[in-house]
């Protein structure tokens, strides 16, 4: 039926259609702490040193990997001019093969917990055993859980037994109901300081590494109180692509 200004189209099977829309919201409702239905009316902050993650504009940012004491230093005091509030640094790197370079452990802590003296910039870092977290808390300001590890349940309670802030990475498969599901795990565990991250998911599109998935931040804001932060770097594999995307990222 037409109408000034566009068409309206009468299409089969809309009753249909709203139905499974609606037994999607009331699966979002099962959800007791991540969603507004736990906080209606009200925003997760989340105070890490200075910086308050959901009020305020944050950046984080650093090497993918801390590989010495010179890089990461190094890059720590260029992050710390360029204005970033933070720093990431990977001690822990989960890796598709077991022949890469698995990250410096202990060791990288170290490194981090250093670099954190020199700039005084609070450090993120990733945790991948649940059996680490407790003394990895001794020198993160913040728990990174990575993509591969976001339904690793394990590692979930673990993390949620402690109130060091939770970075939870979007898994690359994920759903967004199965990622606010991890972060009910956390916050069930008592842990409420959770920060969501999207990081890109993985598509049909080869051309990047990612595909940076910006239709999921407006998504989380309308239905979670959770903080929500975007990885251009790992959601596009591209540096030529990086600043634009942020931008974006900032709009949505």
């Amino acid at each position: 039926m037409p109408f000034p200004g566009g068409v309206v189209s009468c299409r089969p099977g809309l009753a249909r259609e709203r139905k499974e829309i609606e037994k999607g919201d009331q699966t979002m409702k099962n959800l007791k702490l991540a969603t507004c239905n736990g906080r209606p009316n009200k925003r997760t902050v989340i105070q890490v040193g200075g910086v308050r993650i959901g009020e305020e504009f944050v950046v984080i940012a650093g090497p993918c990997s801390v590989e010495s004491e010179e890089q990461t230093i190094g890059t720590a005091i260029k992050v710390k001019e360029a204005g970033a509030n933070m720093l990431r640094g990977g001690a822990f790197k989960p890796r598709t093969s077991p022949y890469d370079f698995q990250g410096l452990g202990l060791e990288g802590l170290k490194i981090l917990e250093k670099a954190r003296r020199v700039t005084g910039l609070p450090v993120v870092t990733e945790v991948t055993d649940p059996r680490d977290v407790t003394w990895v808390c001794e020198y993160a300001d913040v728990l990174q859980i990575g993509t591969r590890n976001m339904q690793n349940y394990s590692l979930l309670k673990e993390v949620g037994k402690v109130q060091t802030p939770v970075l939870l990475k979007r898994g690359m498969y994920s759903t967004l109901k199965e990622w606010l599901n991890c972060a009910e795990y956390i916050l069930a565990g008592g842990n409420p300081n959770v920060i969501l991250c999207e990081r890109g998911i993985r598509t049909f599109e080869t051309y990047n590494r990612n595909t940076l998935d910006l239709s999921i931040v407006p998504s989380i804001k309308e239905i979670s109180h959770l903080p929500i932060l975007v990885d251009p770097s790992h959601g596009t594999g591209r540096l030529s692509i990086i600043e634009p995307m942020s931008l974006a990222a900032m709009a949505a």
